[in-house]
C-alpha cells in the first residue's frame, strides 16, 4: 500500500517555495460559506457554467473582455428568459460578433437552464442543492453536472464551482502529477478509480489539516512543478 504524504510537510514545502508562510496563506483564498453559496441566484450559476464553457479551449482573457456582452445578450442569464429562446433565437445570438460566435456552446446556455430548472423543481433551489453537497463526495457532484449539464465535464464543471464559491479540488496540471509522480494513481486521472484515490486522499489531509478542499488543493499546487505565483 502506498503511503500518503502528510499535509504539513506538503504545506511546508510550499511554504518554503512560496517565501514563508505568511505569503503562502496569502495565495489560500477559502471557499464561500455555505449560507452565501446558497444565497446566490440561479442566474449566477448559469453565467459562470457559460464563462467556464467559453474559456474552455479558448483564451480566457478575450472572454472576460467580452463578457459584458453576454450577460447582455442572454439576459443577464435569467433562467426562465433563456428557457423561452427558440432555436432561430439562439442561432441568433450564436451570430452576434459581440460575443464569441460558437453555436454549439451557445446552445449549451439554454441546456444548462434546463438542468438548473429541473433540479430547482425537485430540490427547491439550485443554489441550496450545491451549497448542500458534501465536500467529501466532490467528485459525485462533478458527475452530475458531467451527465445533466452541457459541456460541463473534464475541469470545466470543476472550475465552475471553484468560481462561485463552491470548495473544491482541482485536477490541475500540477495536482494531477502529484499524484501520478508519487504512484497515487496512474493512466488517465479522470478515471473512476483515479477520482476515487483522489477523493480519499484530499479526504484525509482535510482531516489531517481542519482546512478546505480549496486550501489543500492550491498548496499542494504550489508545492510542486514550475509554478512560481500560485496560480492553480
Amino acid at each position: 500500500m502506498v503511503s500518503v504524504e502528510l499535509f504539513a510537510d506538503i504545506y511546508a514545502r510550499a511554504a518554503e517555495r512560496k517565501g514563508g508562510e505568511q505569503a503562502l496563506e496569502n495565495l489560500l483564498a477559502k471557499p464561500l460559506p455555505r449560507a452565501q453559496l446558497a444565497a446566490l441566484g440561479e442566474d449566477r450559476f448559469l453565467a459562470e457554467f457559460t464563462k467556464k464553457v467559453f474559456q474552455s479551449g479558448f483564451v480566457w482573457r478575450v472572454v472576460e473582455q467580452k463578457w459584458p456582452a453576454f450577460e447582455q445578450c442572454f439576459f443577464g442569464f435569467d433562467i426562465a428568459k433563456v428557457l423561452l429562446m427558440p432555436d432561430e433565437m439562439l442561432e441568433q445570438k450564436a451570430s452576434n460578433p459581440d460575443i464569441i460566435r460558437n453555436y454549439n456552446k451557445v446552445k449549451t446556455i439554454r441546456d444548462n437552464a434546463l438542468m438548473i430548472d429541473a433540479v430547482h423543481s425537485e430540490k427547491g433551489s439550485f443554489a441550496q442543492f450545491i451549497a448542500d453537497w458534501p465536500e467529501d463526495n466532490i467528485i459525485g457532484l462533478w458527475e452530475v453536472l458531467k451527465k445533466q449539464g452541457a459541456r460541463l465535464g473534464g475541469n470545466t464543471g470543476p472550475y465552475a464551482l471553484r468560481a462561485l464559491g463552491k470548495d473544491t479540488f482541482l485536477l490541475s496540471r500540477d495536482v494531477e502529477g502529484y499524484f501520478k509522480s508519487h504512484d497515487l494513481i496512474s493512466g488517465s486521472a479522470t478515471s473512476k478509480r483515479s477520482l476515487a484515490c483522489l477523493q480519499a486522499t484530499f479526504n484525509q489531509w482535510q482531516q489531517e489539516s481542519g482546512r478546505s478542499l480549496q486550501e489543500i488543493s492550491r498548496a499542494l499546487s504550489m508545492s510542486v512543478g514550475d509554478n512560481h505565483v500560485g496560480i492553480e
